[in-house]
């Protein structure tokens, strides 16, 4: 359990010190920004599960097209939260 600890405290005054010599920021940035790929593949799978429902019932077309909207809207709205905290770490 001691050489845990110590190996943990190595661990953690080395991380310390890195933090202090590269700026973080730029790595903060890309990682917020990838909420965009998250959102694209949610997109195209709503997408696609709503073409397959469409070619089920088509007589349900109103329904599932409000619905996908609405689901695109908050996906949508995700990627640009991501964006938005991306240029947040950059600029401040």
């Amino acid at each position: 359990m001691e050489l845990i600890n110590t190996m943990m405290a190595v661990v953690m005054n080395f991380i310390s010190m890195a933090a202090e010599t590269i700026n973080m920021a730029p790595i903060g940035a890309g990682i917020a920004v990838l909420t965009g790929l998250g959102a694209g593949i949610g997109i195209g799978i709503a997408t696609g599960k709503a073409v397959e429902a469409v070619a089920r019932q088509p007589e349900a077309d109103g329904k599932i097209r409000t619905i996908l909207l609405l689901g695109l809207a908050f996906a949508e709205t995700t990627a640009i939260y991501g964006v938005f905290i991306g240029i947040m770490l950059i600029f401040t």
